[in-house]
């Protein structure tokens, strides 16, 4: 029996949720898929390994760790190491983060005459201050001048070749600065494809509750055939089903909750197409997925850097089960592959998927101030691009 054979999901015999919308295919400029799922592009996580395990288990759009136009324009090695894709990869959704337009248009430039993706989404809401003192990610929404240049740059060189671009956002820098409404109506005129809401401000970083009203009044702000995704919260399939039936989203797009459980991806297929839920994995099928997942990190990164990345994931993937402590440490050291397999030997294959693994995963951390550039805030009008604004490295 192969390893994939192993992560296979076992026979459905779950309910499937109440209430199931029913949506039409979601569709990103020429592309359709029947599931309204997108795999949201994060740092250090979204390589090809591990979007590879998550398409396996259902249909959707798996985006990639974020991309740097300065990366891409300066021909930085290490980023177009990181623009990697299955042969069987389709579409190819890449994510790209700028804060100057004409930056934006070249690199846009360069992905369409390399035919190095076949979709883009903008990325204009990540908190992290690193990004956000530049005047990038989630701050940059707030300056509607700028923020409609670069969009109008990347759509209209990403345009000759067919690739549709997408915006992911938040609702704005903090309470007293909402900016998603007025962001996600630049963006339409621009002529995005789709527009994403991760219903929490850069404040909130990803701590407390996301506010999914403000997917509903992104919904009823735009035109029905633009659709809208909604972003946070979503942590098992009912989650999915609550949000489109709450706010009206045309789709949901899937970031901490899929952290250490692919399958989810499966649920989400057998939810919205109104199937029985497959039974959660026991323990020996999460095994079988984390060595499969250390063999594709060493496939792409090298066997010593694939080894030590696998690290962070086992913890998400063990969560709930009942693991002994000594175990746990030395999967959180492990140095091999053969290490990992004897370790993973160790555990009780048996022991079925515990009710406490279900729920938040991943960061949560605590809200704070957002760093900005000074006096970012004096003037929302004004266009100019910060001193220092571009990031010279991929994946956040």
């Amino acid at each position: 029996m192969s390893v994939q054979d192993l992560v296979a999901r076992p026979a459905t015999t779950a309910a499937a949720p109440a209430t199931t919308p029913v949506l039409p295919p979601l569709r990103i400029g020429k592309f359709s898929v029947d599931t309204p799922v997108v795999l949201a592009p994060m740092a250090g996580i979204t390589n090809p390994g591990f979007r590879r395990l998550c398409r396996e288990q259902g249909a959707g759009y798996y985006v990639c760790e974020m991309i740097t136009s300065r990366g891409l324009v300066e021909r930085n090695p290490l980023t177009f190491r990181m623009i990697a894709f299955d042969p069987d990869e389709h579409p190819r959704s890449m994510q790209l983060y700028g804060v100057d337009p004409a930056t934006i248009g070249a690199a846009v430039r360069v992905i369409a005459e390399r035919d190095l993706a076949d979709h883009l989404d903008l990325n204009f809401g990540c908190p992290v201050p690193k990004v956000t003192r530049r005047g990038g990610g989630a701050a940059l929404p707030y300056k509607v001048r700028l923020f409609e240049r670069i969009v109008r740059a990347a759509v209209d060189n990403a345009a000759p070749a067919g690739i549709p671009v997408t915006v992911k956002m938040r609702i704005g820098i903090d309470d007293e600065h909402h900016t998603f409404l007025e962001a996600a109506r630049i963006a339409r005129d621009c002529g995005v494809s789709a527009v994403a809401l991760h219903a929490r401000t850069a404040a909130q970083r990803y701590s407390g509750t996301a506010d999914w009203s403000m997917i509903s009044r992104l919904r009823d702000a735009m035109p029905a055939e633009l659709p809208v995704l909604g972003n946070g919260d979503i942590f098992s399939a009912d989650d999915a089903l609550a949000m489109v039936a709450q706010t009206g989203c045309d789709g949901v797009v899937i970031g901490r909750g899929c952290l250490g459980r692919p399958w989810l991806f499966a649920d989400l297929e057998a939810a919205f197409a109104g199937r029985p839920l497959p039974t959660p994995p026991n323990l020996g099928t999460v095994a079988a997925t984390i060595r499969r997942h250390a063999v594709l990190l060493c496939e792409h990164m090298g066997d010593h850097k694939g080894i030590r990345d696998v690290r962070k994931h086992i913890a998400w993937y063990l969560k709930g089960f009942p693991v002994g402590g000594d175990v746990r440490k030395r999967l959180g050291m492990v140095a091999s592959i053969d290490e990992l397999y004897e370790l993973l030997a160790m555990l009780d294959h048996d022991e079925p998927f515990p009710a406490d693994a279900e729920g938040p995963r991943g960061r949560q951390g605590s809200p704070g101030r957002v760093v900005l550039p000074e006096h970012w805030l004096d003037d929302p009008c004004d266009p100019s691009v910060p001193f220092g604004a571009e990031l010279d490295h991929s994946g956040g």
